[in-house]
């Protein structure tokens, strides 16, 4: 047999190999560093026996595969270590997760952070132990048997709802023994570098009605200095918690009133208005024209665009003079209304609309989080309504300019090409023309991009922007779908260049994504010390004393009289603890009005980002900071020392 390796080159067998057996014919580091393998594109256990032609990749921690290998062996050892200490504790479900992994346990008595510490001691044992992972089969009625007898009743749940046909796999490790399909690392060996880092609760098998299990996450690296600095960017993250912030900074709030329903507050409503100032003047620049459609809509549309059918559970319904009405989840529907309200020709198109509209869809209570996770949003979309030679010009318009706002907040991002999946509709041509398009516009661009085999949407494929934070967390904000299905559906036409009709091919298109959490990420990303155009508060006028409120005012007010949305600290307090307060609210600037400045018709300038600026004419000030906030730069914060304090 050849197995080709990912480089290109080949190896060539006799008999059947195993895939660590192939590593380690590779390579022993090669061997050592591996954590499972990629055969013809799917996921294998290392164990897997090869015994014809394929394609093979390696994977280690550096990948995907092999990451979540790696961590998924790091949960069976925690499980096992749990066993140890608590026999009684019941095991639900453990696998890894995009920064580490979990373990949904059920015991009487709930874990604490002091019995973290327990169970990462006897983690570490396990670890000495270096036991070997042994994967064995079992039939259905053993494979119960097996489990009953081990007193697993979530285990036992699974097993039996798997399809009849269904291979049960399980996995030993020492005494402790897992049903899982895997894949799983050689040994227990390799997993040195751990940490257990929260309790949660989960309910079994995330439904409401199930019973509430408790859920332990940690997360698992090859070397104790990647974990150290996966740890400091949690404690990072913490500090710039947009909750903890939003509430410090009077920018939104919550209320018990309406779970997942965020109230903005004045200072966040002028973040949020000058956020939407940017999109709307950078939108009117690209082409777009703004619309407007109705939050709530009858059934029939629904059941026409699809969602009635496939999104209703996640849809609030109501019932208007005895028919069925929904409101609205996503804005794509009534954006094919107004394009459908009159006739179109192939001179209208590209036709452009955008619409930052407000949506609902209901999550569940537990998955809430801040501006990130609600049940109420604005989503920033655009509709683009399009011929097919149009496709690849429209796709490089929009990835341009999600470009130019991810770079203006000093976002690095990534993109991912997503291709057509099993369950698609529409013809083989239609999809070719697509994919080719989204690709030819990313080439076009020079964009380096990963292809997602199979996992576009239905209706068409997609581009997704995956942006990274100041601390090097990533956030799926940006797309472009490709969609064939609601023109299909709406009936839309235009009529073309040769009389005939025709009809468009919509894009589908967000920047911001949610608004809210767009918001949200901002808040966390600069840990509330937006750049000064963003800022709600730009300017604190602060007077040394009430002596001098006067001319703070004085100086407020032509504040006010630029468009500078300034305010004045008037409080009976002495000027260095009226420093640290603006300090501590991130205030861009703060004015000092005293005798000095008031004489010499000046204001003394100190900023966030240098410290004492000296003293200026406030007419001066005005002009460099108008200019600071057209231009929207993000000034860098300079650390102060005892010469430029």
């Amino acid at each position: 047999m050849i197995i080709t390796l990912k480089d290109g080159s080949t190896k060539e067998y006799s008999e059947p190999k195993s895939i660590i057996e192939i590593a380690t014919d590779i390579s022993e580091g090669l061997a050592r560093m591996a954590c499972a393998g990629e055969v013809n594109g799917e996921v294998e256990d290392l164990r897997t026996v090869i015994d014809k032609d394929c394609n093979l990749s390696i994977l280690t921690f550096n990948d995907e595969g092999g990451k979540a290998a790696f961590r998924h062996t790091t949960s069976h050892i925690m499980a096992q270590a749990i066993k140890r200490l608590y026999p009684e504790t019941k095991l639900a479900i453990g696998p890894s997760i995009a920064d580490g992994f979990y373990y949904d346990v059920d015991r009487d008595t709930p874990l604490t952070s002091e019995d973290l510490e327990k169970i990462e001691a006897e983690m570490k044992k396990i670890v000495k132990e270096d036991l070997k992972l042994e994967r064995f089969e079992l039939p259905r009625a053993e494979a119960i048997a097996f489990m009953k007898e081990k007193e697993e009743p979530y285990k036992v749940e699974l097993i039996e709802d798997l399809p009849e046909d269904a291979v049960i796999s399980f996995y030993r490790q020492g005494e402790f023994t897992d049903l899982c399909a895997g894949p799983h690392l050689m040994s227990t060996k390799p997993v040195k570098a751990f940490k257990l880092t929260s309790l949660a609760g989960a309910y079994w098998r995330g439904s409401e009605k199930n019973k509430m299990l408790q859920r332990i996450y940690g997360t698992a690296f090859t070397k104790k200095a990647e974990l150290e600095e996966y740890l400091h960017m949690i404690e990072e993250a913490k500090k710039r918690d947009h909750r903890k912030l939003g509430k410090e900074l009077g920018l939104f709030m919550m209320s018990e009133d309406g779970p997942g329903f965020p109230f903005f507050l004045p200072k966040g409503m002028d973040l949020k208005n000058a956020l939407m100032d940017y999109w709307r003047e950078i939108h009117r620049k690209a082409g777009y024209v703004e619309i407007s459609t109705p939050i709530i809509l009858n059934r029939r549309l629904w059941e026409t665009s699809g969602h009635w059918d496939h999104y209703k559970e996640n849809m609030y319904t109501t019932v208007i003079d005895d028919e069925d009405y929904a409101i609205k989840p996503m804005n794509c529907p009534g954006g094919v209304l107004v394009y459908k309200s009159e006739p179109r020709s192939y001179r209208d198109l590209p036709l452009r609309l955008a619409e930052v509209g407000l949506v609902h869809r209901h999550e569940k209570s537990g998955q809430l989080h801040g501006l990130m996770r609600v049940r109420c949003f604005n989503q920033d979309d655009a509709h683009i309504f399009m011929t097919p030679e149009q496709i690849k010009d429209e796709i490089k318009g929009v990835a341009n300019l999600i470009d130019q706002v991810y770079k203006l907040f000093g976002f690095k991002y990534h993109v991912e090409l997503s291709t057509r999946p099993e369950n698609s509709m529409g013809s083989d041509e239609d999809w070719e023309v697509a994919t080719e398009g989204l690709r030819g516009a990313l080439d076009d661009l020079g964009l380096d991009y990963v292809v997602n085999e199979g996992d576009g949407a239905f209706y068409g494929p997609k581009i997704d922007f995956h942006l990274e934070d100041s601390i090097g967390r990533t956030w799926q904000c940006g797309t472009i779908q490709l969609d064939f299905q609601l023109p299909q559906r709406f009936e839309l036409e235009y009529t073309g260049a040769d009389g005939e009709k025709h009809r468009p091919i919509m894009i589908h298109r967000v920047v911001y994504g949610s608004v809210e959490r767009f918001i949200g990420i901002l808040i966390e990303h600069f840990a509330g010390a937006f750049p000064t155009w963003l800022a709600p508060v730009q300017v604190k006028v602060l007077p040394i004393s009430d002596k001098y409120a006067d001319y703070g005012k004085k100086v407020l007010d032509a504040l006010h009289e630029a468009g500078i949305r300034a305010e004045m600290d008037t409080r009976s307090e002495k000027i260095g603890y009226k420093i640290r307060e603006a300090q501590g609210q991130k205030i861009p600037y703060m004015l000092i009005a005293g005798a000095k400045e008031e004489e010499a018709g000046l204001v003394s300038v100190r900023s966030r980002f240098a410290g004492d600026e000296g003293q200026r004419s406030l007419e001066q000030f005005i002009a460099d900071i108008k200019e600071e906030i057209a231009s929207r730069v993000n000034r860098p914060v300079t650390v102060e020392t005892k010469e430029n304090k």
